[in-house]
């Protein structure tokens, strides 16, 4: 993966468009796809602002040492609901964590045909 592709990555897991992304890390939404495409290097302040804004590990940004997929390597800003809502979900036993995933789908299914 490069690291236009991690940015990308990013950028995408956290939900926000190219403009909302550039204007939370402080650079032009053209500089922003620049680098998704690997045209330019990120400066350091990018680098940084990526780090301070997204836990983003350094170690799997810039030299892809670690062996972690993009969701272990950064966070994702979540509400109260959806972190009551994980952690309640890993204490449950395998068989009840698939009851409640089936549940969710038939739920979102619902939603979507309405």
């Amino acid at each position: 993966m490069t690291l236009g592709e991690k940015i990308r990555s990013i950028r995408k897991i956290n939900k926000f468009n190219q403009s909302e992304f550039s204007k939370k890390n402080g650079i032009s939404q053209g500089t922003l796809s620049e680098l998704e495409t690997d045209k330019y290097l990120p400066s350091l302040e990018t680098i940084l602002s990526l780090k301070s804004i997204f836990e983003v590990d350094l170690e799997w940004l810039l030299f892809d040492t670690t062996k972690k997929e993009p969701t272990d390597v950064f966070m994702s800003r979540i509400d109260k609901n959806e972190l009551d809502l994980i952690l309640n979900f890993r204490k449950l036993h395998k068989g009840d964590k698939r009851e409640i995933s089936e549940i969710m789908k038939l739920k979102i299914n619902f939603y979507s045909e309405t």
